[in-house]
């Protein structure tokens, strides 16, 4: 009888602890900037990588995916660059100019929604960015010709406090 109190008390126990490892799962805190979204289902950078790569220009993907900051405009914070591996990055915006990003943000955790494309860059644009970014005169001068690039028009924003 008692081997069998005994036994009963620890499975109790064990299912207990299994319960709590279950359903105390890990909740990230996000500051809200645009429009309100949630973290959930959205496509790893590399999944958003692999989408990049199959998109043609005039091609427009509504999508929501995770990463991390690389780069935002020192000015305002209108713009920021996101990691998707590889040594590539999708270029950010926000919808209708409509909010700006933290500008301390980067190596932040962020999740974007919004449309994805891609689209040919002009020379004086990407001087313009490189200025943003506070790049030298150098760096500046050496842009000369104008760059395919992955692009973001995000809605809604969530960077991981």
């Amino acid at each position: 009888m008692k081997k069998r109190l005994l036994l009963a008390t620890l499975l109790v126990a064990i299912g207990a602890c299994n319960s709590k490892k279950n359903t105390n799962t890990e909740t990230k805190s996000y500051a809200v900037f645009g429009d309100s979204i949630q973290a959930e289902k959205a496509l790893t950078a590399e999944t958003m990588l692999a989408k990049y790569k199959t998109l043609q220009k005039g091609d427009t993907l509504s999508i929501k995916f995770t990463t991390t900051i690389n780069e935002i405009c020192q000015n305002k914070g209108c713009w920021m660059t996101l990691d998707l591996g590889n040594k590539e990055h999708a270029f950010v915006k926000f919808k209708d100019y409509g909010f700006f990003v933290p500008m301390n943000a980067q190596k932040r955790e962020v999740v974007v929604e919004g449309k994805a494309f891609i689209e040919e860059t002009p020379v004086a644009e990407l001087k313009h960015y490189a200025e943003d970014e506070g790049k030298s005169k150098v760096a500046i001068d050496s842009i000369v010709a104008p760059k395919i690039e992955y692009k973001f028009l995000a809605h809604g924003v969530l960077i991981a406090k």
